[in-house]
C-alpha cells in the first residue's frame, strides 16, 4: 500500500473510454461492501486543483506544451499532499480519475514531449507516490470520437485533438501497461459496462485481500 492501510486506484484511457462509468460501479460496489470510498480527480480534485483545471481543459487559445505539463505537474503535487494522502492514511480507498499515466501519455506522447521527463516531474511533485492498481480502459480512437460525439456536449481542449494525437495517447498508454504489469489491468473498454466492471471487481477484491 502507498501509505497507510489505504488503497489507491486510479482508472486511466482516452478520452470516451468509459472511466466515469466505471469509477462510479467500483464506488458503489466498494461502499455497498463497507469501505469508505473518496472519489476525486486530476486535474480538479482540490479547490486549488479546480482552478488549474479551468486553464488547462477550458483555456481559450494555445498554452505551451511545457506550460501545460507544469500545470498538470502542480495540481498533482496539491492533490496528492492535501487529498490523496490524508485519505489513505485514514485507511480509506481512493477512486482517482486520470494520475501520472495521463501526463506521460497526454503531455509526452501527445504533445511529444519527453516521456521520462514528464514522470519524472510528476514523481517529483508528487514525492514518488504510486497507486496500488491502475485500470486502463482501452478503446480504439475513432470508437472513442463516436462516443464523445453521441454525447452532444462541447469538447474540451483535449478531446479536441485530432485522431492522430489519441492514437499517440493511446499506444503510450499501453506502452505504459506493458512496462509495469503488476499495476496496470488493461480492460477492452468495448466490452459491455458490467463485464468490465466485474473484470475490476475480481481484481480488486485479490487487492482488498492483501
Amino acid at each position: 500500500m502507498t501509505a497507510g492501510s489505504g488503497v489507491w486506484i486510479t482508472l486511466e484511457g482516452g478520452d470516451g473510454s468509459g472511466k466515469t462509468t466505471q469509477a462510479n460501479l467500483l464506488a458503489d460496489w466498494l461502499t455497498a461492501g463497507g469501505q469508505t470510498v473518496v472519489s476525486t480527480r486530476e486535474p480538479g480534485g482540490s479547490e486549488v486543483g479546480q482552478l488549474i483545471r479551468d486553464i488547462v481543459l477550458h483555456h481559450r487559445g494555445d498554452i505551451a506544451p511545457r506550460a501545460e505539463a507544469l500545470l498538470y505537474a502542480a495540481d498533482r503535487a496539491h492533490h496528492v499532499a492535501t487529498v490523496v494522502r490524508p485519505a489513505l492514511q485514514r485507511g480509506e480507498v481512493v477512486l482517482q480519475d486520470r494520475y501520472l499515466d495521463s501526463s506521460v501519455a497526454y503531455q509526452g506522447a501527445g504533445r511529444v514531449l519527453d516521456g521520462t521527463e514528464i514522470r519524472d516531474l510528476s514523481l517529483w511533485a508528487a514525492e514518488g507516490a504510486l497507486p496500488d492498481l491502475t485500470l486502463l480502459l482501452d478503446l480504439d480512437p475513432e470508437a472513442a470520437r463516436d462516443r464523445l460525439d453521441s454525447d452532444d456536449k462541447p469538447f474540451d481542449r483535449l478531446e479536441a485533438e485530432k485522431t492522430d494525437f489519441h492514437a499517440r495517447v493511446r499506444d503510450a498508454y499501453l506502452e505504459l501497461a506493458a512496462a509495469e504489469p503488476e499495476r496496470f489491468l488493461v480492460l477492452d473498454a468495448a466490452a459491455s459496462a458490467e463485464s468490465i466492471a466485474a473484470q475490476i471487481r475480481a481484481r480488486v477484491e485479490t487487492l482488498l485481500a492483501q
